[in-house]
């Protein structure tokens, strides 16, 4: 097993962290021998969410990003794989398939249940595990912190939804895992935006990372941000960015985040 850390962090001084579970694009040695080629393609990779969340640090924001790919594990699910959108298609734990639903495993391939319990020790776990201590250093500081939780995905995928996604998509769980107060603040930033089109608790709510650290009844306030690829890069690969699309979409989003701040201070927004 690679002995590396599987993440990346960055200690911050705001009471925000931002956490990008879907942008690992590395896959270990002890797993690449198992994949079948869809999987080295990455496509499903949630593509350059650090460079686009430039801003973060400016902001003082604490980063916390994934070093593997979901396609090893997702950092995203819950350890015992409870589908979090019951009756819709999802992807695993330990994914099968591409969002295409092109096997990442020859048959016989697939992870056990005794790799499974290796990769959750050994990738979920540490991520988590930084998380769950940022997210409590934060808290013995501030009294109160938000978690933003940065996705990103392609415009159309019809596995999951119909037509095209909307460009940003926010999820609090049905402002179950933040003040609705955060989410009305956020809202009043993206009433007066007319470039990008945004929904609140449509096709995602939140994933296991927003619900389940989400609790604002303990001062910790969840938001996902699951945002359309198309507004910030090029969704056909090689996946480029697209700095020149992106220079469009950093300003709100740097306002959201400083918006997000500002509640979580209690300060006027």
């Amino acid at each position: 097993m690679s002995s590396m850390t599987p993440f990346h962090f960055t200690q911050g001084h705001a009471p925000l962290l931002i956490s990008m579970p879907h942008v690992g694009t590395e896959l270990p040695a002890e797993v690449t021998a198992q994949l079948l080629p869809p999987a080295f393609e990455r496509a499903d990779t949630d593509w350059h969410l650090p460079a686009l969340y430039n801003m973060a640090q400016q902001l003082g924001a604490s980063t916390l990003a994934a070093q593997y790919s979901r396609y090893v594990i997702d950092l995203n699910r819950a350890p015992d794989n409870a589908n979090l959108y019951p009756g819709q298609d999802t992807t695993g734990l330990c994914p099968l398939d591409t969002f295409a639903k092109q096997a990442l495993y020859a048959p016989g391939r697939a992870p056990d249940a005794t790799e499974i319990a290796r990769r959750l020790q050994a990738y979920w776990q540490p991520y988590h595990q930084q998380l769950q201590a940022e997210l409590a250093r934060l808290l013995a500081v501030h009294g109160r912190v938000v978690l933003w939780d940065a996705h990103s995905i392609a415009s159309q995928v019809p596995r999951f939804f119909d037509g095209i996604l909307p460009d940003l998509n926010f999820g609090t769980a049905d402002q179950r895992a933040c003040d609705p107060g955060l989410q009305q603040a956020l809202a009043g930033r993206l009433a007066p935006v007319t470039v990008f089109t945004h929904v609140f608790n449509g096709r995602f709510k939140g994933g296991h990372i927003t619900r389940h650290y989400g609790q604002p009844e303990r001062g910790i306030h969840a938001v996902q941000l699951e945002m359309s690829q198309r507004i910030y890069m090029n969704e056909t690969a090689p996946y480029a960015y697209r700095p020149d699309l992106a220079a469009h979409i950093q300003p709100l989003l740097t306002d959201l985040l400083a918006t997000s701040i500002a509640w979580v201070r209690g300060e006027a927004v």
